[in-house]
């Protein structure tokens, strides 16, 4: 097998280093990019890398890739390995090599604090905030080479906090915290005002975030399909606080927005709207968030199609059939697997996340796809929820529930949630 790499990925390689963030698009060939710069660290010929003939390395390295459950269930990063004569049980027909290669998810990322001398591909970085996850990594990054690999980096200078610290920036938490963060005193958890002497902070994030200057020549069409739903139920849910779906008076800001949303996502004309996409598109990707929309998609009259599904209970594969509807929930699937076999996703109800939603379009949106135009249908209705979380998504941020409610209210002529 072959390798050919494209100008953008051997330009990244010449510019990484151990201890960098790789940051690509999804689908921009990350995985493969990490492994060419490990190739090349550990004695592999550039040459291979443009197609030429495969070079052994010169005793390479143990190589450790901590990644989704997904990705390592779905053989993804085995594959990858393949053209690079690596494999992770040693099999003499694929490598000449001795060395350890592990592939696995960062839930056991513990395992491998004591690790020492080799090489880590820290893959769909988890290494945000101070917990056991990031201490782990934290230790393996002190004795081993080690690259990051992510689209989205971080939102705030406290994502960037682990690899600061890994790098040898800071000596801890604390001491970053003493010389970046302003702290609001008028609340009573913990929150940051501001981040001061940010200078300092750009500087260092310009010396680990190593981007791939990757153009995609695939037409991406996005369409926004509104639908309808029921208007006087959603103004009576708001006025009397009340959840018809429980019959129990709704208690928080979070229930509130939970329940406007299952009355507008809930209405017949987006299940229509939905079949009328999937009579024009025989092989569906279909994101939702909630239980009750599963229990919808299962129910709807995808007529000979095959209905396969990814969420936190079931893990079924893509089908192969002529026809097929994967429902996938976000949580569960919006990272770590991909799909070149249909070049159309419906967005049953938005996220309030803006990284998940870019995560989930990425499933398609890869370099080896066979298409060259990749349709996303989001369907949303002119209701005021579906309004603010498509708002806040256009804007690149996270919908925010409690402002959404107390804005909300001091707009309506019936305030609620007081």
């Amino acid at each position: 097998m072959s390798v050919k790499l494209f100008d953008y990925q051997l330009d990244a390689i010449h510019r990484m280093k151990t201890g960098c963030i790789l940051r690509g698009g999804v689908g921009s060939g990350k995985s493969l990019t990490s492994i060419g710069y490990y190739y090349l660290q550990n004695g592999g010929d550039e040459n291979f890398l443009t197609g030429g003939e495969y070079v052994k390395m010169k005793d390479p390295k143990d190589l450790y890739i901590i990644t989704t459950a997904k990705k390592r269930d779905s053989l993804e990063w085995d594959k990858e390995l393949l053209p690079f004569a690596l494999s992770k049980d040693n099999n003499p027909i694929i490598t000449p090599y001795t060395n350890k290669v592990v592939i696995d998810s960062w839930n056991n990322i513990g395992k491998y604090r004591d690790v020492k001398e080799a090489f880590f591909i820290f893959d769909e970085q988890r290494v945000v905030g101070y917990g056991s996850w990031t201490k782990s990594f934290l230790k393996i990054a002190k004795e081993n080479e080690w690259i990051l690999l992510t689209a989205t980096p971080g939102d705030t200078w406290m994502d960037y906090l682990p690899v600061f610290i890994a790098n040898g920036y800071y000596k801890n938490k604390t001491e970053f915290e003493m010389e970046h963060v302003v702290y609001d005193h008028h609340v009573k958890f913990p929150k940051i005002n501001r981040y001061v002497n940010t200078g300092r902070l750009i500087r260092q994030q310009r010396e680990i975030l190593i981007d791939m200057d990757y153009h995609h020549e695939i037409s991406i069409h996005h369409e926004d399909v509104y639908v309808k739903y029921d208007i006087s139920s959603y103004k009576e849910t708001g006025r009397l606080r009340w959840n018809p779906y429980t019959n129990e008076p709704i208690e928080n800001a979070s229930e509130l927005c939970y329940t406007w949303r299952r009355i507008v996502n809930s209405d017949i004309s987006r299940q229509i709207a939905l079949l009328e996409i999937f009579e024009n598109h025989p092989k569906l990707i279909v994101f939702y968030n909630y239980n009750y929309e599963l229990d919808i998609l299962r129910n709807l009259g995808f007529g000979n199609a095959v209905v396969a599904e990814w969420n936190g209970h079931k893990h079924e594969l893509i089908p192969k059939s002529p026809s097929w509807v994967y429902l996938v929930q976000y949580a569960a699937g919006s990272e770590g697997w991909n799909c070149i076999q249909t070049n159309t996703m419906v967005f049953f109800s938005e996220n309030y996340s803006y990284k998940i939603m870019t995560q989930a379009a990425g499933r398609i949106d890869r370099l080896s796809t066979p298409f060259s135009d990749l349709y996303y249908y989001h369907l949303k209705s002119k209701a005021p929820i579906d309004i603010a979380v498509a708002r806040a998504l256009r804007e690149k941020k996270n919908f925010n529930e409690g402002k959404f409610v107390v804005w909300q209210s001091a707009n309506s002529a019936n305030p609620i949630m007081r």
